[in-house]
Protein backbone atom coordinates (compact mmCIF):
# COMPACT_ATOMS: atom_id res chain seq x y z
CA UNK A 1 0.00 0.00 0.00
CA UNK A 2 1.44 3.38 -0.77
CA UNK A 3 1.17 6.22 1.65
CA UNK A 4 0.58 10.03 1.06
CA UNK A 5 4.13 11.35 0.61
CA UNK A 6 2.83 14.99 1.03
CA UNK A 7 1.52 14.06 4.74
CA UNK A 8 5.24 12.51 5.54
CA UNK A 9 6.78 15.73 4.05
CA UNK A 10 4.80 17.76 6.57
CA UNK A 11 5.45 15.34 9.35
CA UNK A 12 9.05 15.83 8.55
CA UNK A 13 8.87 19.67 8.51
CA UNK A 14 7.12 19.68 12.07
CA UNK A 15 9.82 17.19 13.46
CA UNK A 16 12.95 19.40 11.74
CA UNK A 17 16.35 17.77 12.47
CA UNK A 18 15.48 16.36 15.81
CA UNK A 19 18.44 13.83 15.94
CA UNK A 20 15.98 11.78 18.17
CA UNK A 21 13.73 11.12 15.32
CA UNK A 22 14.42 8.37 12.52
CA UNK A 23 12.14 7.16 9.80
CA UNK A 24 11.32 3.59 9.06
CA UNK A 25 9.23 1.73 6.66
CA UNK A 26 6.36 -0.50 8.36
CA UNK A 27 2.46 -1.17 8.34
CA UNK A 28 3.06 -0.49 4.42
CA UNK A 29 4.05 3.06 5.16
CA UNK A 30 6.39 5.18 6.56
CA UNK A 31 6.48 5.29 10.47
CA UNK A 32 8.70 8.36 12.80
CA UNK A 33 10.32 6.92 15.63
CA UNK A 34 11.66 8.84 18.65
CA UNK A 35 14.29 7.59 20.49
CA UNK A 36 13.66 4.24 19.01
CA UNK A 37 9.83 4.05 19.21
CA UNK A 38 7.39 4.76 17.14
CA UNK A 39 5.51 8.05 17.88
CA UNK A 40 3.32 8.59 14.52
CA UNK A 41 3.52 7.13 10.93
CA UNK A 42 1.45 7.68 7.90
CA UNK A 43 -0.29 4.35 5.96
CA UNK A 44 -2.20 5.48 2.99
CA UNK A 45 -3.98 8.63 3.72
CA UNK A 46 -3.75 8.56 7.44
CA UNK A 47 -1.67 9.31 10.39
CA UNK A 48 -0.87 6.76 12.49
CA UNK A 49 -0.73 7.63 16.63
CA UNK A 50 0.94 5.88 19.44
CA UNK A 51 -1.07 7.28 22.06
CA UNK A 52 -0.97 5.02 24.92
CA UNK A 53 -3.39 2.58 26.41
CA UNK A 54 -4.48 4.95 28.88
CA UNK A 55 -4.96 7.73 26.30
CA UNK A 56 -7.06 5.72 23.96
CA UNK A 57 -10.39 6.64 24.93
CA UNK A 58 -9.98 9.92 24.73
CA UNK A 59 -7.94 10.02 21.49
CA UNK A 60 -11.28 8.25 19.78
CA UNK A 61 -13.48 11.02 21.22
CA UNK A 62 -11.68 13.02 18.80
CA UNK A 63 -12.63 13.58 15.14
CA UNK A 64 -11.63 11.02 12.24
CA UNK A 65 -10.03 8.78 14.47
CA UNK A 66 -10.74 4.98 14.80
CA UNK A 67 -8.73 2.31 16.39
CA UNK A 68 -5.17 0.86 14.74
CA UNK A 69 -6.55 -2.66 13.14
CA UNK A 70 -4.23 -4.30 10.69
CA UNK A 71 -5.57 -7.75 11.26
CA UNK A 72 -8.44 -7.81 12.77
CA UNK A 73 -7.88 -7.42 16.34
CA UNK A 74 -8.12 -3.39 17.40
CA UNK A 75 -4.90 -2.32 19.49
CA UNK A 76 -5.61 -0.19 21.87
CA UNK A 77 -2.82 2.91 22.17
CA UNK A 78 -2.70 3.03 18.73
CA UNK A 79 -4.89 5.17 16.93
CA UNK A 80 -5.82 5.87 13.23
CA UNK A 81 -6.54 9.99 12.22
CA UNK A 82 -8.29 10.39 8.81
CA UNK A 83 -6.23 12.47 6.45
CA UNK A 84 -9.16 14.90 6.67
CA UNK A 85 -9.06 15.86 10.01
CA UNK A 86 -5.24 17.01 9.84
CA UNK A 87 -5.44 19.24 6.79
CA UNK A 88 -4.33 22.25 9.00
CA UNK A 89 -1.54 22.53 10.54
CA UNK A 90 -2.13 23.03 13.68
CA UNK A 91 -4.51 19.49 13.86
CA UNK A 92 -1.33 17.53 12.76
CA UNK A 93 1.00 19.00 14.81
CA UNK A 94 -0.90 18.33 17.99
CA UNK A 95 -1.41 14.99 17.07
CA UNK A 96 2.40 14.51 16.46
CA UNK A 97 3.23 16.00 19.85
CA UNK A 98 1.10 13.66 21.56
CA UNK A 99 2.60 10.54 20.04
CA UNK A 100 5.87 11.91 20.64
CA UNK A 101 5.00 12.41 24.29
CA UNK A 102 3.80 8.91 24.26
CA UNK A 103 7.18 7.52 22.64
CA UNK A 104 9.47 9.80 24.78
CA UNK A 105 7.74 8.20 28.09
CA UNK A 106 9.05 5.20 27.15
CA UNK A 107 13.04 3.37 27.60
CA UNK A 108 15.01 4.30 24.59
CA UNK A 109 15.68 1.72 22.24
Amino acid sequence: MAYDEGLAERVRQYLGADPGVTEKRMFGGIAFLFQGNMAVGVTGDDLMVRVGPDATDAALARPGTRLFDMTGRPTRGWVVVAGAAVTEDEALRAWIDEGRAFAASLPAK
